[in-house]
């Protein structure tokens, strides 16, 4: 696909790749999009003369060079091709997250001065127009979808089509200055900015060069052989990096398709449709599936169950080997190919996985059993460990090193160094520029020789030299007794079962760990349907006896294994609650892409976290909740506190930890 000083020569930015795609590979398909029931098709030419017509109507419209422009709608080839049009004129795109509350979204605008926004329907206009007074550099609103928009004013209001339009009426104005803006296009400019989903307090822009993006795209598709022939399933918020790089860097590198799903609802019969060869999702995703999976088995019939778990333990004893090329018997390899004959074969069609011959998943670190159920069915599921700063990659799992408890070996062109106190740092062609109006944060994150402080701990195996990381290192804290605390494994081994959605552990300066548990509403569900028992809404099935007893043996299950962990024997659960509502975003308990904002929940639920330490049997709390109207309300509950059985781990283990 060329080396990399042809990319620095003569691909310098994204839309130097379209031009290049759309000359040498017209006809092959670019972007599908199901609307209607109906897959409709794009190749690179006809894409590239819709982003062209519409940077041609932006330059209509007064496009600035140095503007930005917030995107904001769910996966749909008329925001890729809006990015692309805003790098084309020399404007930097701001990829939303389209469930953002009103008051998120102002932040975001009002932080990088946006003066246009391309958006999907009448919900983001609404959005937009309620917090405008906010906006003082706002200007111009171009929407996708016109219904319910009819009797608005436009004055400043633009349809996407009409903007088109205007932009071809207008191209013998206008050709000559976007052919201008283009080709001052160099690989130090800014190609996009993306907001963190920030944790720990307001989201910081990340600004990401030509650079950064088509240097990290093109070593990453070389690592895993990726080509113009893959197919990719475009569903991940457009705001997170990870979707940036698959759609729009890798995508225009290699000149592969991107398929958008119709809906959120339809996606998963779209993409068993699509069959894609190269997929991402992080780890809730694979969870779900699985969980979907055991739900289906529970109510098939007997001769299924058993056949089902008959090969199912055969896959998970040789499928990884098989799938890493290492030697396998002839009647085990005979018992897995009859296995994928009956079960596997017909599961991954099912899940739409048939086709996948590069899986990734990132994120947070997923559960060692999920993670080798589906590299046992023949799907090459790999870890790989990145940030929004470092464009993505940090590092990647090789073919036939792929294991489940390290995050793989530093990613191509990037290094990797472990500071004293265990955090790790790297850097590499993918480092962020800045973070946009902060110099503050870029200094304390980047240092002069171009070290980025990553916020997470982790170790290099000996032998191996995988990278394993163990927590974010602000979370890693000690118990009263000086051993380590680490949340999220802990936190990791109890989500691995179908019935639980999200746990958060607390331990930290304590002598031992208790635990929020939010319930998975449809697997629990699903149980009680079966079982014949009537609930009338979440917090109702949440504090079911019966659901209580399922959660306390699963959270038993897990002490269990962490009873045979040296260095995290000490972080059993001993007393645990299942909270009376699921952790949402919208009350700031999580972030867009569903990270546990841990301080905010410790601080929000306070009195509930008291009660698991003072030897309360149960505790009444009133906890405020935003609807999907943006109203604020109030619910109560009484919550049990229920006692785990902790398995006794002996002071040779205790100083072995130590």
């Amino acid at each position: 696909m060329g080396t990399s000083s042809q990319a620095a020569d003569g691909f310098q930015s994204i839309p130097a790749l379209l031009q290049r795609n759309a000359s040498q590979f017209a006809n092959r398909p670019a972007y599908r999009e199901k609307e209607f029931g109906i897959w409709q098709c794009w190749t690179w030419a006809e894409t590239e003369k819709e982003i062209e017509a519409f940077a041609l109507g932006l330059l209509n419209l007064g496009v600035n060079e140095g503007d930005f422009i917030a995107i904001a709608g769910r996966n749909r080839p008329y925001f890729y091709w809006a990015m692309v049009a805003a790098q084309s004129v020399g404007a930097i795109p701001v990829p939303v997250y389209q469930d953002s509350a009103a008051e998120e979204m102002a932040y975001v605008l009002e932080h990088c001065g946006a003066r246009f926004a391309v958006v999907e329907d009448q919900e983001q206009v609404d959005k937009i127009i309620d917090i405008q007074d906010k906006l003082h550099q706002f200007e111009h609103m171009i929407y996708v979808d016109p219904r319910g928009l009819r009797k608005y004013d436009h004055h400043k209001l633009h349809q996407y089509s009409h903007v088109q339009e205007q932009g071809r009426a207008a191209r013998e104005e206008f050709i000559e200055d976007l052919k201008a803006r283009r080709g001052k296009l160099e690989y130090a400019s800014t190609c996009v900015m993306l907001y963190t989903s920030g944790t720990t307090g307001k989201p910081k822009g990340v600004v990401l060069s030509n650079r950064n993006i088509i240097e990290a795209s093109k070593s990453s598709a070389e690592f895993d052989h990726l080509h113009r022939g893959e197919e990719v399933l475009a569903y991940l918020p457009m705001a997170w990096v990870g979707d940036f790089i698959f759609s729009i860097g890798q995508a225009y590198w290699c000149g592969f398709c991107v398929n958008c799903p119709e809906s959120a609802d339809t996606m998963q019969t779209d993409l068993r449709e699509i069959g894609p060869t190269y997929y991402f999702a992080p780890p809730r995703v694979f969870e779900t599936q699985l969980t979907n999976v055991m739900i289906r088995m529970e109510d098939a019939g007997r001769l299924k169950q058993r056949m089902f778990h008959y090969f199912m333990d055969h896959a998970r004893r040789v499928g990884p080997a098989i799938l890493d090329g290492k030697p396998v018997s002839g009647w085990d390899r005979f018992k897995y190919w009859l296995g994928n004959l009956c079960v596997y074969g017909p599961l991954k069609d099912t899940m739409g996985f048939g086709r996948v011959r590069v899986g990734y998943t990132a994120g947070e670190a997923i559960g060692p059993e999920i993670f080798d159920f589906y590299r046992s069915l023949g799907i090459n599921l790999k870890q790989l460990y990145g940030q929004t700063e470092a464009s993505v990659f940090i590092t990647l799992q090789p073919d036939g090193e792929v294991r489940s408890d390290t995050v793989g070996v530093a990613a191509p062109g990037v290094e990797i160094r472990i500071a004293e106190n265990g955090e790790v740092y790297y850097r590499s062609p993918g480092v962020f520029e800045e973070y946009y109006k902060n110099a503050e944060s870029t200094a304390s994150t980047k240092d002069a020789e171009g070290w980025v402080a990553t916020g997470d701990a982790g170790f290099f195996e000996e032998g191996s030299g995988h990278l394993r990381i163990i927590d974010r290192a602000k979370d890693v804290g000690k118990m009263a007794d000086g051993r380590m605390f680490a949340p999220k494994y802990v936190e990791n081994k109890l989500k691995f079962f179908p019935n639980i959605l999200e746990a958060v552990v607390f331990g930290n300066g304590r002598k031992e760990c208790t635990a929020f548990i939010n319930i998975d509403l449809t697997a629990v569900g699903n149980w009680a349907e079966r079982n014949n028992i009537g609930y009338a809404s979440y917090q109702e099935l949440a504090g079911h006896p019966r659901v209580l007893e399922t959660i306390k043996s699963h959270v038993e299950e897990v002490n269990r294994s962490l009873a045979d962990d040296p260095m995290l024997a000490h972080c059993q659960v001993h007393r645990f609650l299942v909270l009376h509502k699921e952790l949402d975003a919208d009350d700031g308990e999580m972030t867009r892409t569903r990270k546990v904002r841990r301080g905010v929940i410790g601080e929000k639920f306070e009195d509930l976290v008291m009660a698991l330490y003072d030897g309360s049997d149960e505790i009444s709390t009133r906890t405020e909740v935003t609807y999907e109207d943006g109203r604020k309300g109030y619910i109560s509950a009484t919550l049990k506190i229920i006692e785990a059985e902790v398995v006794p781990v002996d002071s040779h283990e205790k100083v072995a930890a130590e």
